[in-house]
């Protein structure tokens, strides 16, 4: 289903455009405003900014993973937008991204996208729903509460709806933030410190996408246990499967849409795979903001000061390959204390916040 009317209301599946000066790209151009709109609305900072030239590919390649964004209109103005993305490999849940700003709620157009969106995941063959919603760093007077009891966040009105509709609050993530222009002396003792405890059988392996050759299949794999090694509450997260091609097809969407990526990764000599890693990332614009996406340590590694080695390697060599950059933003699930205590040692302080909201449809 990819189009629904009623008297006031239209909504269509935008077109992925070829290049972001096509004829048909205004609608892609206006719904990665719409998102970053909604972003600095919901969470109180501008650091979530994408641009369109970086979520171009993430919609044009669905080799790996679908993204469709369906724009509501009344006439020829945008009034909200929802995105259902989905893995193709993994089965169970599809992920719902709605976008209404402050002016056109409360007059019908979010429950619209929101039922909207739930007959593409139902069509689907899904049978879980997850979606994600933003909240300043200070949660208020009546703050919620995640099934996990760990974090709180602010009430919004999107928060409410989706409570109303039968999604459950099941997990807070901290967003932090961390200043690249601070002093970088003790960034580089912490990671001094933390090699010295982790000893000889780890060493440190750092390069910037497109990954090398030899390095593809432990990327790979470790980036397929972050399904299943990163804290994740009650969320029905399916393990995803991961080879050398994967990894390609992941470094080609991130350099295509402008991006450089800096890995730091942590190989375990004896063995010789990678046991941790972390990912630092920014867009053409080098005096941009600097995000983190993914860190991990493999759990069968943990307790060798992996997660601190891997973060300030990371930062120690990001100074090189973007000097200008004011800072880092990252998320970090609220239960998740072992990477947190790593963050605040290093300087991160928290910026925002996200909650993680889960429906299981019949």
């Amino acid at each position: 289903m990819n189009h629904l009317k009623d008297a006031a209301l239209t909504i269509t599946e935008m077109v992925v455009p070829a290049s972001l000066d096509a004829d048909d790209a205004a609608d892609f151009h206006a719904s990665v405003a719409l998102s970053n709109a909604i972003c600095r609305n919901d969470a109180g900072v501008s650091d979530l900014d994408a641009t369109a030239e970086e979520q171009l590919p993430q919609w044009q390649d669905r080799t790996d993973f679908v993204n469709r964004t369906f724009l509501a209109r009344e006439g020829e103005t945008i009034v909200g937008a929802v995105t259902v993305g989905y893995g193709v490999a993994e089965p169970t849940s599809a992920e719902l991204d709605l976008m209404v700003l402050p002016e056109h709620w409360g007059r019908g157009v979010e429950t619209a996208l929101l039922d909207f969106a739930e007959q593409e995941v139902r069509a689907l063959g899904r049978k879980v729903i997850q979606s994600w919603t933003l909240h300043p760093a200070d949660p208020g007077d009546a703050p919620l509460v995640p099934k996990t009891g760990w974090g709180l966040i602010s009430p919004s009105p999107l928060a409410a709806l989706l409570q109303d509709r039968g999604y459950s609050l099941e997990q807070v993530e901290r967003n932090s933030s961390f200043d690249l222009q601070a002093d970088a002396a003790p960034v580089q003792r912490m990671l001094d410190d933390a090699l010295a405890v982790a000893g000889p059988d780890y060493r440190v392996v750092s390069w910037t996408l497109p990954t090398p050759p030899e390095l593809r299949d432990g990327y790979a794999w470790v980036l397929s246990r972050m399904s299943t090694d990163v804290p994740s509450g009650d969320l029905e997260i399916d393990e995803e499967t991961w080879d050398a091609e994967r990894a390609v097809r992941r470094d080609a969407r991130l350099v295509g849409g402008g991006q450089t990526v800096s890995v730091a990764a942590v190989e375990h000599v004896p063995s010789g795979t990678l046991a941790a890693f972390n990912e630092l990332v920014t867009g053409s614009d080098g005096t941009g903001v600097t995000h983190q996406y993914c860190t991990l340590v493999l759990k069968e590694h943990r307790g060798h000061r992996l997660g601190m080695i891997v973060k300030c390697a990371n930062i120690v060599r990001w100074r090189g390959i973007a000097p200008q950059s004011p800072k880092i933003t990252t998320f970090n699930a609220e239960e998740n204390r072992p990477m947190l205590d790593i963050n605040e040692a290093i300087g991160f302080a928290p910026a925002s916040y996200a909650g993680a909201w889960q429906k299981r449809l019949d």
